[in-house]
């Protein structure tokens, strides 16, 4: 009688990974408003990007919309919650003008970026903003300005083509989840057309995004394959694919489930050593999900490929703090 012998495969799974503590943070906010005043509570865009923690909200009694429109005058009473990504000025303006009651969950280190951009503005100087179009933060810090006051700056390109009105007036921020290096290479072009270009006083790009990048870093190079879990829409998700990729991953993808783990490649591939990060705002019970599929398959080892120790905790605002969670509400919030 012949046994199935499971082929041996290491996992190194990177730390940090997953929630950080602006996510941790907004998915609190909404746990907590449903415990205080109770279901409905809307939120405006997805509190972050990920349709697992939507759900769950979802679940709880939390409504979400795109535009504060969509909210039933019946319901004016209840909390919206601004997501963690920020929102341009001209939102709780509207919340204001509809007597909506509101809840701003913008992760502090974007409310930062919001600050440094503000006060570009308000010493003179044309905002560079470096980030993508159209995601829903470099849509909120260019909200922050005055129409005309920023430019977006997605690529080196981009640097090098800009022709600005005043050359020796002009500073820049960034995107929270962008890729270190493509950023790097964006800001030196731009330093090198304009020497004058103010900084931003401190770092745009998040402390979370640069950990999980370099944990990838590090855990790449020899990994036959890695998986990076989050979703389409995120951004940070987005850029650890193509950290592991040119870190030295014989290959990456983007999943949001074990069932989109491409295993007809490992036969192919030979899998021996496999990555598994996650983006900030993907949930620890769905890393544990895709390791049990490996399980399934393989005789699994976990190498762990931690860089740093994340200790970080951005406080709810004063009107939730009297909320006590559960255990079962601390597990959902911590994923």
């Amino acid at each position: 009688m012949t046994m199935n012998v499971k082929p041996s495969l290491t996992i190194r799974l990177c730390g940090p990974r997953g929630f950080c503590a602006g996510v941790d943070r907004a998915i609190q906010i909404v746990v907590l408003a449903l415990k205080k005043y109770g279901a409905p509570v809307y939120v405006r865009h997805e509190i972050v990007h990920n349709r697992f923690v939507v759900e769950g909200l979802e679940a709880k009694g939390a409504i979400f919309v795109e535009e504060l429109s969509e909210i039933p005058p019946e319901h004016h009473q209840q909390p919206v919650i601004f997501s963690a990504h920020g929102v341009p000025k001209s939102v709780p303006a509207d919340a204001q003008q509809r007597n909506l009651f509101y809840l701003d969950a913008t992760c502090p280190l974007v409310s930062k970026v919001h600050k440094q951009a503000m006060r570009h503005q308000r010493l003179g100087r044309h905002v560079l903003l470096i980030g993508h179009a159209g995601h829903p933060e470099v849509i909120g810090t260019m909200g922050q300005l005055p129409q005309g006051a920023a430019s977006l700056i997605e690529t080196e390109q981009d640097a090098r083509d800009y022709q600005p009105d005043d050359p020796d007036n002009l500073g820049f921020v960034t995107q929270t989840t962008l890729s270190v290096e493509d950023t790097a290479g964006i800001i030196s072009a731009l330093n090198e057309r304009f020497p004058n270009l103010c900084a931003p006083a401190a770092e745009s790009i998040c402390y979370a995004t640069t950990n999980r990048q370099d944990a990838v870093k590090a855990a790449a190079p020899g990994c036959d394959f890695f998986l990076v879990v989050g979703a389409p829409n995120s951004s940070n998700s987005r850029r650890l694919v193509e950290v592991a990729q040119r870190a030295g991953a014989g290959g990456s993808v983007l999943v949001q489930r074990a069932k989109e783990i491409p295993f007809e490649q490992a036969g192919d591939k030979n899998w021996t050593t496999v990555g598994i990060s996650a983006g900030a705002s993907a949930p620890e019970v769905i890393v544990d999900e895709i390791i049990e599929a490996f399980r399934q398959r393989f005789d699994v080892t976990i190498e762990l490929a931690e860089t740093v120790i994340e200790d970080e905790n951005f406080r709810v605002m004063a009107d939730l703090r009297d909320v006590a969670l559960t255990t079962q509400d601390m597990a959902f919030v911590n994923g």
